[in-house]
Order: structure tokens, then sequence, then C-alpha cells
């Protein structure tokens, strides 16, 4: 079992919210008052530092506009798909634009940015590349957000580099990874928690954690075990 400082809550679909030891509210792709998953009870937020993107498509930025409006959250995201939120109205004090390969000191945490294999856009507009986000806490956990993604060799260099404690992982299919890729590409990161995300939201988005859960404690020996969290759901 990981001993950590950091709050983690599963908000349905990819979108998390964490709270780091210093008491920093994190939300990470917030997909939330459009999302069928997200309980009424976090829909709206409040009292939000900082909203990490891992890449444009509506159902990752979300309520990101709105949430940066009403809280000053800071939004962190790749190059590109910050000036298209800046050109919609995101204030340039709250945009920390950042590349693949870089990291930024937040706090008592920081943000890398990581490949993902997939595609990004927002309303039809070029958002740069897809990424995942690896959170350093001080003298805490890592914490790896894949992003959407397919399975890449990427992954045994991101184990061997950030270590991460815990990672969040697309399995639902036919737009990204499905469970049993999903579970391949996690015997690569070896990261000893994976939580399953981007399945179930939506009909076609059939991976089953199930099946991702039973393959990746197998494919590693038990050595990484799954949590298949519910919309809502903290650790």
């Amino acid at each position: 079992m990981i001993k950590t400082n950091v709050k983690i809550t599963f908000l349905g679909h990819s979108a998390f919210k964490l709270v780091s030891p210093a008491g920093k509210t994190i939300l990470i792709d917030p997909f939330l008052s459009q999302n069928p998953q997200t309980p009424d009870s976090q829909k709206k937020q409040q009292n939000i530092d900082y909203i990490l993107l891992t890449h444009g498509h509506e159902d990752h930025v979300g309520d990101t506009l709105e949430i940066a409006k009403e809280t000053g959250a800071k939004v962190l995201g790749i190059v590109e798909l910050i000036a298209l939120l800046k050109s919609d109205g995101l204030d340039e004090n709250l945009a920390i634009e950042m590349n693949k390969g870089g990291t930024v000191k937040l706090d008592d945490f920081s943000v890398s940015m990581t490949n993902a294999n997939h595609s990004s856009s927002l309303g039809g507009r070029y958002a740069g590349e897809p990424a995942g986000l690896v959170l350093t806490f001080d003298s805490d956990i890592t914490v790896y957000h894949a992003g959407d993604t397919n399975i890449m060799p990427d992954f045994d260099i991101y184990s061997t580099l950030y270590k991460p404690d815990i990672c969040m992982i697309p399995i639902g299919d036919l737009y990204t990874m499905g469970d049993k890729e999903a579970a391949l590409a996690a015997s690569m990161i070896k990261a000893p928690v994976f939580i399953p995300i981007h399945y179930g939201t939506f009909p076609i988005l059939s991976g089953s954690p199930e099946v991702f859960k039973s393959e990746t404690e197998k494919l590693t020996s038990g050595k990484s075990s799954v949590r298949i969290l519910q919309p809502g759901d903290s650790f």
C-alpha cells in the first residue's frame, strides 16, 4: 500500500482532482458539467489552484475556461493548446505553456510533460500534440496521467526516468488503448498502482476494467495492483 499525503479523487472519464500536501488543489482534464459519469456534487468546482490539460479534445478540456474564470486557477498545457485557450478568453496571466520533455515547478509539486500517441484538436483547430503529465510531489509520490494514448516504447523510458507510484491509464478502446493493450503498457510502466480511465463514459468505450486488472496483475506477476475507482471515489 502506497503511503501518501496526496488526496486523489476520480471525477469520471479522465478527470481527477488532487490535493497536494501543502493544500493546493489541482484538476486534470476537467470534463465535468457535460460528463455523464461525474457526480452532480462534483460538476461545479471551487477553490481550484491549477488545471492541467493533456490535450485539446473537448472531453478533456471540458470546463477549463469556466473554472479558470470563476476560481482564478492557472491553466497548464502544451504551447498550441494554451494559445487557443487564450484566444477563447483565458487570461494570459493564468496561462502556463510548456512542451514535451519540459518540467515546471508549481508550489510543492512539479509537472513534467511526456509523449502520448494520439491526436489533439479544439473546436476543429489544431491544438498541438497530445501529452501525458507526470506530477512529482515534494517528498511524496509521483503520479503519471498518461492522457489519451496508444501503447508505445516510450513507456519503458518513463518507467526508468520518473518511477511513477500511481499511473492513470486509458483502457476504453476505439479512441485509445483497449484493456489488454493497456495491460501490456502497464507492464512496461511498472507503477505499483494503476487506475483505469477513459472507459464506460459512453457505450463505445467498451474496455473492461476487470479484464485490465486481471491481465495487468498477471503480466506484472502481482507487482502492480489495479484500483478500479467509481466516479467520486477518493484515496
